[in-house]
């Protein structure tokens, strides 16, 4: 009788994406543990990376220890205002360097964004890694070429958020 050894499986969060998308589409917020528990059921966590603006006040250093203590390693990136009003801070390049750097090393990636301007990554390590690449989602608002760049997308919805 032979046992196989659970799928290493990485995970990377685009927090910012995932606050304002299941802000706007359910009025609520993601539930990160549901999230886990889903995510990492029978697998064995080789990475997981959680990619957030610092603004620096207390509730959301709160919300960062809370991520810690899930399982995540909190990447953060300082919050810029520009000098005309509009702001910077998004992770997509590092996000796309840690995934191209895991994935080599995972049977499964699995990212939390609906921003389109992954699919490109998502064809690339499903074809150069041979990895399954799931993808989570506000359906609503995740960009189609991402869907469908998936090998499964799994949509956000009321079991992954918080009660109101």
């Amino acid at each position: 009788m032979s046992t196989t050894a659970p799928s290493k499986v990485a995970i990377f969060a685009d927090v910012q994406n995932v606050y304002y998308t299941t802000r706007q589409a359910h009025g609520r917020h993601f539930d990160y543990n549901a999230f886990w528990a889903a995510a990492t059921q029978g697998r064995q966590v080789f990475k997981a990376l959680a990619y957030a603006i610092d603004r620096g006040d207390a509730k959301q250093r709160q919300f960062q220890n809370i991520l810690r203590g899930i399982g995540f390693d909190v990447q953060l990136k300082p919050y810029i205002q520009r000098a005309d009003g509009s702001s910077k801070g998004d992770w997509d390049v590092g996000i796309a360097i840690d995934v191209m750097d895991h994935a080599a090393s995972v049977d499964v990636v699995v990212l939390v964004s609906g921003d389109g301007d992954f699919s490109l990554l998502v064809d690339r390590v499903r074809q150069k890694y041979g990895v399954t690449v799931e993808v989570y989602g506000v359906e609503a608002l995740t960009a189609q070429a991402l869907v469908r760049s998936a090998s499964s997308f799994v949509p956000i919805g009321n079991t992954l958020l918080l009660r109101g």
